[in-house]
């Protein structure tokens, strides 16, 4: 007994200094953010990690806290987060607009998978940047990586790069709507929702456009967060038929559908029931949806003092290219997908 207490008790020790150096990137993120709205929190919370963890915090001592930071904050996150969404949600964009959000999904995922065969690039990589694009970025990612068993480099580098692309296109985006759309508030918002990573780059990018596009592109985001549970699983199934090491027992769950997801993807799924059923009050909602996005730059703030700036150099031109084809696969789909159904 006291041998486990003393052992919880250090755990907390060794978390302490990577978890601070994390909360005080996110809060510099924060503040800075409050500067540079468009660019948001999230994003600079990333990038200064990373500037910070690879000029001078990348020591030992800092990696169990930054590992925490990143993992265990990402995972209440998403929980909360599905507090913050109702399945009623839905009906404000009809059917046609879940439609066209389904199929664009559909299309991401089966492009990003593609594409990343062709690139050379492993089974992970391709599923987290599938799962990412596909739906809503970190979380996303966070939420795949246990289920197919992706290591902390992969992880690292497909949220990086998901992030990047979401930031070329947050500023893009607004720009083509203008070219295709002239602004018109329905195409213009699918165009932003259906396609940006994060929900914060997606208010961002609508912001620049003007409320009522802002608004409505949050709803199109939300609908896609809705079937997080869905790609999840999805990808979790191609990736244990497709492992060949996989012991015989394993095989039947999978024949009978019976794959286990983290408790936070479960948990993102009861949350949300919760508060569709209003269980969760209105009131809770914002509270968790405040709570959540702070978790939320904390932990990737965590993601980008530990990502390594030489592996991603390695990694460096096909990396790129994935994220621009992945890019333009949305982009094109997005105005096809518009103009049948929208």
């Amino acid at each position: 007994m006291k041998k486990n207490k003393s052992k919880f008790i250090q755990n907390i020790i060794d978390i302490i200094p990577g978890f601070l150096v994390s909360l005080i990137v996110a809060l510099i993120s924060m503040f800075i953010a409050t500067f540079i709205p468009k660019l948001g929190a999230a994003s600079i919370a990333i990038f200064l990690g990373m500037f910070v963890g690879n000029v001078f915090l990348n020591q030992k001592v800092f990696q169990k806290g930054y590992k925490f930071s990143e993992t265990d904050l990402l995972s209440y996150s998403i929980v909360l987060l599905g507090a913050t969404l109702s399945i009623s949600t839905i009906s404000e964009i009809g059917f046609s607009g879940v439609l066209f959000i389904v199929l664009q999904m559909a299309i991401t995922v089966i492009g990003a998978l593609f594409i990343g065969k062709k690139l050379g690039f492993s089974d992970n990589f391709r599923y987290m940047m599938a799962s990412g694009n596909a739906v809503c970025g970190s979380s996303a990612i966070a939420a795949t990586a246990p289920v197919i068993g992706a290591n902390d480099k992969e992880k690292g580098i497909s949220i990086t790069i998901v992030n990047v692309t979401g930031i070329v296109l947050m500023f893009l985006l607004p720009l083509i709507s203008q070219i295709l759309y002239n602004n018109e508030t329905t195409q213009t918002s699918a165009m932003i929702g259906g396609i940006l990573q994060s929900v914060g780059q997606v208010v961002a990018s609508g912001a620049m456009v003007n409320e009522h596009v802002k608004d409505l592109s949050t709803i199109f985001k939300i609908v896609r967060i809705i079937f997080l549970v869905v790609v999840v699983f999805g990808l979790g199934h191609l990736k244990h038929k497709s492992n060949k090491e996989i012991l015989e027992e394993e095989v039947e769950e999978i024949e009978k559908g019976k794959i286990k997801i983290p408790w936070y993807v479960i948990g993102f799924f009861i949350t949300c029931a919760l508060f569709s059923a209003h269980i969760i009050s209105d009131d809770i909602s914002v509270m968790c949806k405040e709570i959540s996005n702070k978790f939320e730059i904390i932990a990737l703030a965590a993601i980008g003092l530990r990502v390594n700036v030489k592996d991603l150099i390695k990694q460096g031109k096909a990396v790129s290219l994935y994220g621009l084809f992945i890019g333009l696969i949305q982009i094109l789909t997005a105005i096809l997908l518009i103009a049948v159904l929208l």
